[in-house]
């Protein structure tokens, strides 16, 4: 047990630290402040003794020096039974608590309006050393970061006639030290995101690193340290034995998938996020109305229209069985119509759009357990990561330049493809890179026909795509087929010629691309490469 006797209170955040002060003068502990704080509890009629009286050093610098004096570092950091020779010497006096948080740098990098100046003077320098200061001696001295542990911090005083557990000390220094290493992540972020977008090397979606190593270091620095917020905790993880929790970027402003609140339904799970993040991540590909329907992380059913009812209608059709308990998103604002059309014809588990009409949202209400989410499909995020065992891979995210414009797409066959087949082809290409790998998509009218996703051999995604198709009872005669890597051998292409197919996009890059190429060829087909692979695994 450690009686505390003095402590010393400097808080951005005064959510209740008025009751927190006449607590602690309730058990005789005198107090120490500093700045708005120290004013605070002066206009509050508390009995607290201005910083200034205790280092006998005026506050310097606009504030910006304080607390960083031996008579308050040295009362802090003084070990009880060793150090009080020293203290007494220099005239300080121990300090046994410590209250303390950060200035509100994310909140201020956050405003629109907000500079670089303004960022650096809403950098904390003594708030951070106090507290550091505070759970390193957590032996003798009680630290709190957060106003949400005030009432236990006195629960425990009453308990303890003033005292405060060894125990409880180090509960709350583990706090503190995530506290003060959020706060240093937030600042090293914003600084990386200044150096970032001087030198923008990640908004080019069609940059490539090479041996530069600046640009490297820029977009993967030697030391990474991102400051997430957990968001929530969700329903479960992968598996309803698995635990799982959503977190945030602190410094983000924008509304995204991680953000969003459900409009209605139940809690969200795991799965729910990454399926609805995989057909965000889909229709976000497309300008005009679309719909896109994801089972298992995999789009089932993806259809560009002229409006959301008609993309949705086509979406359905190319897997109705697998499109049950899916995940459905929309580019667009989710109207009455289509709403009661979803709900008529199958069980949706998560429903994604940028709005609905209030029209519609009545109509969903009718199913309490659907999760209605409201998503800008904008993309803003620039890196993705994906754990490993002992660590994080980090990469660009897949924004590769898929309008067929790109210098790189070249038509490879004697036949060329019609305007009505490039069209289809651009589609089935945007679409293809969200399906997992070995991938294979037939389209036909801005609508897939057929999808394979995820086979070792590409000839079997080639077939399974058109089993699926001929189970849905859909038409594979005139279709066209992209393909996210090249195909290793011609087998891939027969089958699909057999299939019905008259046109494929690839990537191209073979040793065997000749007679890929030849087989095309000898079918009467357009074949396209694009020099640009979608792996996605």
């Amino acid at each position: 047990m450690t009686t505390i006797k003095r402590a010393i209170l400097s808080v951005s955040n005064k959510n209740n630290i008025i009751e927190l002060a006449r607590a602690l003068r309730h058990f005789q502990i005198e107090l120490i402040s500093t700045g708005g704080t120290y004013r605070s509890l002066h206009e509050a009629n508390i009995d607290v003794i201005e910083v200034t009286d205790v280092t006998r050093f005026p506050e310097m610098m606009d504030g910006r020096l304080k607390t960083l004096h031996p008579a308050i570092q040295g009362g802090i950091l003084a070990r009880r039974n060793q150090d009080e020779a020293i203290l007494a010497e220099h005239g300080f006096t121990p300090i046994d608590l410590v209250i303390v948080n950060l200035y509100p740098f994310a909140d201020t990098v956050r405003r629109p309006d907000a500079t670089f100046a303004d960022a650096i003077e809403h950098i904390d320098v003594g708030g951070p050393t106090m507290i550091r200061a505070a759970a390193k001696n957590c032996a003798f001295v009680t630290v709190l970061t957060d106003p949400q542990d005030y009432a236990q911090l006195i629960a425990q005083l009453e308990a303890h006639h003033g005292a405060t557990t060894e125990v409880q000390r180090r509960e709350y220094a583990a706090k503190a030290f995530a506290h003060t290493a959020a706060y240093d992540a937030m600042i090293s972020e914003y600084f990386t995101q200044q150096v970032q977008d001087h030198h923008q090397p990640t908004h080019d979606r069609n940059q490539k690193l090479t041996g530069n190593s600046l640009k490297n270091d820029i977009l993967f620095p030697a030391t990474w340290t991102p400051a997430w917020r957990r968001q929530a905790i969700l329903r479960y993880g992968e598996n309803p034995h698995q635990q799982a929790a959503v977190y945030t970027p602190a410094l983000s402003t924008r509304t995204s998938l991680a953000s969003s609140i459900p409009l209605q339904g139940k809690a969200l799970s795991f799965n729910n996020l990454a399926d609805a993040n995989a057909a965000l991540a889909c229709v976000r590909e497309f300008t005009e109305p679309a719909c896109v329907i994801v089972k298992h992380a995999n789009p089932c059913g993806v259809a560009v229209a002229d409006n959301t009812l008609n993309a949705y209608q086509r979406a359905y059709q190319t897997d109705p069985l697998s499109a049950f308990g899916g995940i459905i998103s929309f580019n667009r604002e989710v109207d009455l119509m289509t709403a009661q059309t979803i709900l008529k014809q199958q069980f949706v588990e998560v429903l994604l759009a940028p709005s609905f009409t209030p029209e519609a949202l009545a109509s969903l209400a009718s199913k309490a357990n659907l999760r209605v989410l409201v998503c800008n499909v904008e993309a803003h995020d620039v890196l993705d990561l994906q754990t490993i065992d002992g660590g994080i891979l980090v990469q660009q995210l897949d924004l590769g330049l898929d309008d067929g414009k790109a210098t790189e797409w070249q038509v490879v066959t004697r036949k060329i493809p019609t305007e009505e087949q490039w069209r289809d082809l651009r589609f089935a290409w945007q679409t293809v890179k969200h399906v997992k790998s070995n991938a294979i998509v037939y389209a036909k009218n801005l609508t897939t026909v057929g999808i394979g996703a995820g086979q070792m051999s590409r000839s079997f995604s080639v077939k399974i795509a058109a089993l699926k198709a001929q189970e849905s009872r859909l038409e594979l005669h005139n279709t066209i087929l992209a393909s996210d890597a090249f195909f290793p051998f011609r087998d891939g292409v027969d089958a699909a010629v057999a299939m019905g197919v008259t046109a494929i996009i690839q990537p191209g890059g073979s040793v065997k691309d000749g007679e890929v190429i030849s087989a095309a060829d000898e079918a009467g087909i357009s074949m396209v490469f694009t020099s640009m692979r979608h792996f996605k695994h």
